[in-house]
């Protein structure tokens, strides 16, 4: 048995920092990072345009298999965390279009890729919520990366991403709008604990958690 966790939230959130406190803090859980350097380079090598239908297709394409690849590299640990899974690959392949105003039938022109995909999504998600003002100071003290695409995910994806996993039964909701960066990590500890306590206790007598 293989359990898959995976963080959700805007940009700039701090999901990232949480998994990497998870993956400093808790030997038991492996940590699935979102690397995607391969697909992105494939992307500018073929000159494919996400604003064109049919190398969105293509594009999805690329990004679907890539992620059942993830997916099943993590069955081989008994708990895995991802920092976004499978989960968002099916609502951004579904939803970045409509963000856009593009009236495309992407379900059914991919839609043996994302039968695929269905069968990668978590056990389990927690959403890290926080309010505009919030994530527009993290994304000011984040140096490290440039977030093009900040503004467009803010106004017109996290929206449609907030109802998604609002409608999603093993979805769980943190506000971390008064939480440190510290504090967002050790809840999100706790709610892997707690997880894996009810469906993995296994793990729990190995580590006397």
């Amino acid at each position: 048995m293989s359990i898959v966790l995976s963080l959700q939230g805007c940009m700039a959130v701090g999901k990232t920092t949480a998994v990497n406190y998870i993956g400093r803090n808790s030997p038991y859980v492996h940590i699935s990072y979102e690397l995607n350097d391969d697909v992105v380079d494939e992307i500018k090598s073929k000159n494919l345009d996400k604003n064109k239908f049919s190398d969105y297709i293509e594009i999805q394409k690329l990004w679907i298999t890539k992620e059942i690849v993830r997916w099943e590299k993590a069955q081989k640990y008994k708990c895995s965390l991802m920092d976004f899974g499978a989960e968002e690959i099916e609502f951004y392949t579904l939803n970045y279009p409509k963000s856009m105003g593009f009236d495309w039938d992407v379900e059914s022109n991919l839609k043996n890729e994302l039968y695929r995909l269905h069968q990668c999504l978590p056990n389990r998600i927690l959403f890290l919520d926080a309010s505009e003002d919030v994530l527009r100071v993290h994304k000011e003290n984040d140096n490290t990366r440039s977030r093009d695409f900040f503004e467009h995910h803010l106004a017109n994806l996290l929206p449609l991403k907030k109802k998604w996993f609002l409608n999603k039964e093993n979805a769980d909701f943190l506000n971390v709008d008064n939480l440190n960066p510290e504090e967002v990590a050790i809840a999100v500890k706790k709610w892997i604990d707690d997880y894996l306590k009810v469906f993995m206790p296994n793990i729990i007598d190995e580590y006397n958690l």
